[in-house]
């Protein structure tokens, strides 16, 4: 079913009852290999769990419909899905573009790995068009852009960024984990590729470890697709089973991140400890209008900077009590970390460096009151 409205689509898009038992919740099909009638003789298309299974074709046709495009294809992690990417797409000697505070495994990724294959890269203000468009090169393959960032929360102007992918014969991917399909789909936008680490708010409940691409046509999933079988970062059926269980709640859970987060950055930016909150749901946020006019609503991230500088954003982490001192995103639990030496240490030194003094937050479910009276506690100490 790749109708209806968006929760519709999640619950039952590549869901159908099983057709031998009627079984409601697709099945785990936890099996390496398949029976052959004959040699060669496929039965439904499955021989080896590494090329198809079905577990997985259930996960990657929902999240095709839920984005919007015309193949989904689940992996191992958001990491291994960003790697076929960029390898299928891109060869030696190609030039890409990232964001200037692109996720710091991403760029990791690009600098560390694909950059001794042969692949350039520039970094720049994806959410300054004009900036973009005047750092492409003749041999520009592929835009490659986070809306929101991670973890300074800038907002892509997606639309923009496809017409210049357009103009200059170059593909647009973009990294749509801190948003979720529920709240913003890049390919409606005129996005070619939509990455997703389902670790996240896909999965939504910090026990899987994913990746997904989608998409736009079905032909631009063929290379990505190859990749995916010859090197072999696919996503097991039990894992596969996960993200399609936390996606069938995605639509409910985003509505109360989204409400906890407005919350938490509305006391934050009154708070005088504070020197900045990074929220694109606040009026001050710099990219607020592009937000209002490409997202259904302003996500559940809030990163923030102390006054004190980093001693007192190192305190802040250490002393909360409701969120949890963790590195991820996108639970049901709230989670808190310092991202210059947690999940952004590997851009230390380099122009993608992340601020000491701020702080990250991924805002969960819990009781609104709770969590502002956490961060209440903790701030007045600092």
């Amino acid at each position: 079913m790749s109708e209806g409205g968006f929760n519709t689509r999640a619950i039952h898009a590549g869901q159908q009852p099983d057709a031998l038992t009627g079984a409601v919740t697709m099945p785990i099909y936890q099996t390496s290999t398949y029976q052959q009638d004959g040699v060669g003789g496929l039965r439904s298309g499955y021989e080896y769990s590494r090329s198809a299974n079905p577990t997985r074709a259930a996960l990657q046709e929902c999240l095709a419909a839920l984005e919007g495009g015309a193949r989904g294809l689940a992996f191992a992690s958001g990491l291994a899905a960003t790697d076929a990417v960029l390898r299928a797409l891109c060869a030696p000697g190609d030039h890409m573009l990232l964001p200037d505070d692109a996720y710091g495994g991403t760029f990791r990724l690009i600098t560390q790995v694909l950059g001794r294959w042969g692949i350039e890269h520039s970094a720049v203000a994806m959410h300054d068009p004009a900036a973009v468009a005047a750092a492409i090169r003749p041999n520009t393959r592929l835009l490659w852009a986070e809306s929101p960032t991670n973890p300074l929360l800038n907002i892509a102007d997606i639309a923009a960024l496809a017409d210049i992918a357009r103009r200059s014969n170059v593909i647009l991917a973009v990294d749509n984990t801190f948003a979720s399909p529920y709240l913003q789909r890049p390919l409606a936008l005129g996005a070619d590729v939509v990455v997703h680490s389902t670790t996240k708010y896909l999965g939504g409940h910090s026990d899987v470890v994913g990746g997904a691409v989608v998409t736009r046509t079905a032909e631009l999933a063929e290379p990505i697709a190859y990749h995916q079988n010859a090197a072999g970062a696919v996503a097991g059926p039990f894992d596969a089973w996960l993200v399609l269980r936390g996606v069938k709640t995605l639509g409910v859970r985003m509505e109360r991140h989204c409400d906890n987060a407005e919350w938490v950055a509305q006391f934050l930016a009154g708070h005088p400890a504070v020197s900045t909150v990074l929220y694109p749901g606040l009026l001050e946020h710099r990219n607020h209008d592009v937000a209002a006019r490409q997202m259904a609503r302003f996500g559940g991230m809030v990163s923030f900077r102390l006054r004190d500088g980093e001693p007192a954003a190192l305190a802040v982490c250490a002393a909360t009590r409701v969120f949890t001192l963790a590195e991820s995103l996108g639970g049901v639990e709230s989670l808190i970390e310092h991202p210059a030496r947690m999940t952004h240490a590997s851009a230390a030194g380099s122009a993608l460096e992340v601020p000491g003094d701020l702080v990250r937050l991924s805002v969960g479910i819990e009781d609104a009151d709770d969590l502002i009276a956490d961060l209440s506690a903790v701030l007045a100490e600092v």
